[in-house]
Order: structure tokens, then C-alpha cells, then sequence
């Protein structure tokens, strides 16, 4: 097992070794320190919407089933028998009905997990089975909370609780979920699921990095401009993909917010054109005034706000009503998973504007994402060369503004996203931060 003092080896103020990409020992230890301590999203309640609903997903290593529970509560187990250990339930989602039943040797457990029955009882006479011990029930992850129906679970008892983990991160879902007029959302629409072959962190670290988008995606930026030349229009699938080709002017004017335990956002100014700029806008504005107020409403449509992160879970993003769940399979795989959100009671225009933007940008088969891929995927190859050891963070370091709540940048293109990230990283793995980077609870 890798030692703290060797994990601070690979810590500075401005960058971070490369091992933390490729070293399978510290993957493990991931496994155990963050992802067996943090509150990690497991769905959204509208995937379990009756008794016996269940959706199938991972916390780090370990696979867990979300199941609404006779009581209408939801669980969250761990997917396993305790008989032989079999995986319950196959993975996706379905209903297991009034109980569940192990397709091995058909135990069965209540929808909370605990124990029901098992064929010829009269074989346990005599011995130490009990069905009331713990030990013969599925297991419940330690702690379960949701946040405007968007469920968490934590393997390890203690420590924050959800409200106060989630931090300023949680105004992007508050955003998501106002701009329905009934202020919910639901999961609709298929869930787009990509293998990446690239370590986790390598997501996260993209998502605020401003200075890739003109250089990475500059092949969908110059064919979304040659077709707007050609036809003369620019309607919303090509402005989308137009957007990555902004001056690095544009990405400096951004405001990069760090928050507590690695969460953050990138944010643009307040827009109000945001209400009445298209059609589609001015129907959403229509209904969320009706609902909220005109004023209100404008407040909710005009928060330009993009790829908020929330470390360990992945990144809901408000404006376009998705959620990228990213799920660490080994040193070198990724799964990311993007969940495609209906605004309940919205003009059904909203709702496909949220596919139009999933298919272009999120897609496997988009023009946008196989960009990042084959980025993270050359990055993971070099790390493993032997041209260098260390990765570096060195955008504005040294003046990021400290906050009570974490930190704020004075220049779009700076990577304290990627400083702060470290920061939490090193403390859940055992290892204080250092003076320079941003203090984490």
C-alpha cells in the first residue's frame, strides 16, 4: 500500500506528478479514501418513481441498486447476495416488484434490503444462520440524502452532511430545477454512456480548462462557420459547436469559482438577452414568469453558467438540463455517463433543445466530444512515457482570491479549477495542502 508520506511526493503548489494518472496503487487508494468517504450522485428520483423501481450504478468500485423502498423512500444497497455473492440485480434499470429475488438460489430481500426467505429452511437448523443478523441482508451504504431529487449516497459514516458538502456547487442544480415553473426535473430521453480511455481526474480538470476549446475543438469550429457561410444561417446546433472558437479575449472574461472538496463552476456574466433571444427562449420565459414572476424568471434564465463540477460525481450543467456522470473503472478507463433532464411542465421546445445539445456536443458520434476524448487519451499515454514526471498548473498561480468557501480567480484562463481539485484530492488522501492552494474542509 502506497505511504502518505510517498503520496506527498507528488504535491506541489503548481502542478502535481504524473503518477497520480497512472499509478493503480493510488488508483485504489481513490477507491477507498475518496470515493469510500464522499457523498457521490447515484441517480435522480425520477428514475425510481414507484415502489420496487431500481437503477443500477456504481460508487467508485463498489455496485450499488437505488430502489424505492415499500415506505416510498429511497435506497441505496450494495448489489450483492449475501448467500454467494452474486449481483442481484442485472445492470441497468427495472422493477424488482414487491421484493428482491437472487437469480442463484432465489433468496429473497425486502425492498429495503433486509432479509425475506430462502428455499428448505429446515438446512439452517442447527447452525449460525440467523435472519436477523445484518450479515444475511443486503448491505445499505451508510448514508443516503437527496438534493432537489438528485440522490447521493456515502459509504462512510460522519463528516458533512449533504447540504453542507454540495456547498456553492448546489446553486447550479437549484438553477436547473427553477427553470421548470414546477421547480422539478425528471430524467428523460436515453442516457448517452462513453468509454473513455484516460484516468478519472482527467474529466474534471477539462471541464474548467478555458484555454482548450479554440486548439481541441477547432476542427467543429471551422466546419460549423464554413456551413453558416455556405447557408448564411447559424441556427442552434452549429452556434453551439461555434462557441468553442471564442478569443481567448472571451475565456478571460470568465469567472472560475472554487468551492470546498474540489466542486466549482465556470460563469459568464448575467445575460439578460438569455429570456427573449429565440423562440424557445421566449416561451420558457413565458411560462417561468407565470410561475415565478417576470422578474424572477429572468433571474433564473439569465445565470450563464456552464459545466459545474461537483468532484466525485460529475457535472450537471443548468442551461442545458444534462448531468455527465463520471464513473472511474481503472487507472486508465472512464466511463462517462450524460443524463438528459426534462424541465416538468416546460414547453417541450426546452426539453428538445436539451437532446439537440447532447447529440452534437455529448454524443459518442458528436463533433465535440471525440475532441476531449482523444485528447485524454493522449495525455494518458504520454504520462506513461519517460519525458518528463510532472504536470503543470502554473496559469495565475499564486493569485487566486481565497475565500471563507474556497477561491476565485482574477483571469478566465487561470487553473486554480485544477489547483483547488488537488487540494481536495491530497486531503481526502491523507495529505494537507500547502500555503498556496486553497484550504479544504
Amino acid at each position: 500500500m502506497i505511504e502518505v508520506n510517498e503520496v506527498r511526493q507528488l504535491m506541489r503548489p503548481d502542478g502535481v506528478h504524473k503518477r497520480v494518472y497512472t499509478d493503480p496503487e493510488i488508483f485504489n487508494l481513490e477507491m477507498e479514501r475518496i470515493y469510500g468517504q464522499a457523498w457521490i450522485y447515484v441517480g435522480h428520483e425520477s428514475q425510481v418513481p414507484n415502489i420496487g423501481d431500481y437503477h443500477t450504478t456504481t460508487i467508485g468500485d463498489q455496485k450499488v441498486v437505488m430502489v424505492r423502498a415499500n415506505d416510498k423512500r429511497i435506497a441505496v444497497l450494495y448489489n450483492r447476495c449475501p448467500h454467494r455473492g452474486a449481483n442481484l440485480v442485472a445492470d441497468d434499470s427495472g422493477c424488482a416488484g414487491k421484493f428482491f429475488r437472487c437469480p442463484y438460489h432465489a433468496w429473497t430481500f425486502r425492498l429495503d434490503g433486509s432479509f425475506l426467505s430462502a428455499p428448505l429452511r429446515a438446512g439452517f437448523e442447527n447452525t449460525t444462520f440467523d435472519p436477523s443478523n445484518p450479515q444475511f441482508s443486503m448491505i445499505p451504504v451508510a448514508q443516503v440524502d437527496s438534493y432537489r431529487g438528485f440522490v447521493f449516497a456515502k459509504q462512510a459514516t460522519g463528516g458533512p452532511n449533504l447540504v453542507e458538502f454540495l456547498g456553492g456547487a448546489a446553486s447550479s442544480i437549484d438553477n436547473m430545477c427553477d427553470r421548470s415553473p414546477a421547480g422539478k426535473v425528471e430524467v428523460a430521453g436515453g442516457v448517452f454512456r462513453v468509454m473513455q480511455f484516460s484516468n478519472w481526474k482527467m474529466f474534471y480538470e477539462n471541464l474548467h480548462d478555458t484555454m482548450h476549446g479554440p486548439v481541441t475543438h477547432e476542427s467543429s469550429v471551422i466546419a460549423a462557420r464554413k456551413q453558416h457561410e455556405q447557408s448564411g444561417e447559424m441556427p442552434f446546433e452549429l452556434l453551439i459547436q461555434d462557441g468553442n472558437g471564442e478569443p481567448y479575449t472571451f475565456w478571460e472574461k470568465l469567472e472560475l469559482r472554487a468551492f470546498h472538496h474540489g466542486h466549482g463552476y465556470m460563469e459568464g456574466i448575467f445575460d439578460p438577452a438569455a429570456a427573449t433571444r429565440d423562440p424557445v427562449s421566449r416561451a420558457h420565459f413565458a411560462c417561468l414568469s407565470e410561475a415565478y414572476g417576470e422578474q424572477r424568471a429572468r433571474e433564473i434564465l439569465g445565470m450563464n453558467r456552464h459545466n459545474t463540477i461537483i468532484y466525485g460525481s460529475g457535472s450537471p450543467h443548468n442551461v442545458f438540463q444534462q448531468f455527465r456522470v463520471i464513473r472511474p473503472v481503472s487507472v486508465d478507463r472512464t466511463m462517462v455517463e450524460i443524463q438528459v433532464f426534462r424541465c416538468v411542465d416546460a414547453p417541450e421546445e426546452v426539453f428538445e433543445r436539451a437532446l439537440t445539445y447532447a447529440n452534437v456536443v455529448n454524443s459518442p458520434s458528436s463533433n465535440v466530444m471525440p475532441d476531449d476524448v482523444e485528447v485524454y487519451r493522449r495525455c494518458q499515454v504520454g504520462n506513461g512515457t519517460r519525458g518528463g514526471d510532472w504536470i503543470s498548473h502554473h496559469r495565475y498561480a499564486g493569485t487566486d482570491v481565497v475565500l471563507p468557501d474556497g477561491a476565485v480567480s482574477i483571469n478566465g484562463t487561470s487553473e486554480l479549477p485544477m489547483r483547488n481539485q488537488f487540494a481536495a484530492w491530497f486531503n481526502y488522501m491523507g495529505v494537507s495542502p500547502s500555503a498556496e492552494q486553497p484550504k479544504q474542509q
